[in-house]
């Protein structure tokens, strides 16, 4: 599904991130820990193509093709999705017009007020997208155009930053079923890369494979709730020692 081979990752002539080398098979769920700044959203973001990010080495190979030469739509046409931590508003587009637009292009065949209704968005759908919306509202409003563009990868940006208790049930719940985790790996649809600092969406999310992500290079790397359980004992600061990097 997703390799990245030795990747090296500059902005403005910064090198940001390096050697980065990871696989996530098809039917997979990987987790990406690291504290605040260590590059997480970066990685993400070249692995997208944001224009930005050049890649001054290394290799994005995405269902056996090539695509760090890639612009982001064509990334996103071959299936690649993105749920963001903090996505822009956007002035004069009702969500349930993106989601019709969305689901109506991916042939998703998603029924749009159920769908609203399951996230407790429906009284949100004639305003525009994230414009006043809650940090519980933003993220259900993510959940829900990416259940409408149904992606073959999707990455997860903090998918528990700024949600109160409550919505993050209900987000954890959607996110599980998204990711069809209740189901065989040979049989599902989907793979997926979750970005995180606190890991408490893994009280939802059960992963395959965890990376610590310290100072822009990928320090340790284990099963998911392993090293979530190693962080939570020792935190960030251990992970720079490991030399679990294979």
């Amino acid at each position: 599904m997703l390799e990245l081979k030795e990747l090296c990752v500059s902005i403005q002539d910064k090198e940001i991130l390096k050697d980065i080398s990871l696989t996530i098979p098809d039917g997979e769920t990987h987790v990406l820990f690291g504290p605040n700044g260590s590059g997480k959203t970066s990685l993400l973001l070249a692995i997208l193509g944001y224009p930005q990010f050049k890649i001054t080495k290394g290799e994005i190979i995405f269902n056996g093709k090539r695509v760090d030469s890639m612009a982001v739509d064509e990334r996103a046409r071959m299936g690649m999705g993105v749920f963001f931590q903090r996505p822009p508003v956007i002035k004069g587009m009702k969500l349930n017009d993106v989601l019709k637009a969305v689901a109506k292009k991916n042939g998703s065949g998603m029924d749009i007020n159920k769908s609203t209704e399951a996230l407790n968005l429906s009284y949100l759908a004639e305003r525009d997208i994230n414009a006043g919306y809650s940090g519980g509202e933003i993220k259900r409003s993510e959940l829900s155009q990416m259940f409408a563009q149904k992606p073959s990868f999707l990455m997860l940006d903090e998918p528990e930053s700024g949600v109160d208790i409550e919505n993050m049930k209900l987000i954890g719940k959607k996110i599980r079923m998204l990711l069809e985790r209740d189901i065989e790996k040979e049989k599902r649809m989907r793979s997926s890369l979750i970005i995180t600092h606190t890991g408490y969406i893994l009280d939802y999310v059960d992963a395959d494979m965890g990376y610590s992500l310290i100072n822009g290079s990928i320090k340790c790397r284990k099963h998911a709730g392993r090293l979530f359980e190693h962080i939570q004992k020792f935190g960030f600061k251990e992970c720079e020692l490991c030399q679990d990097t294979a």
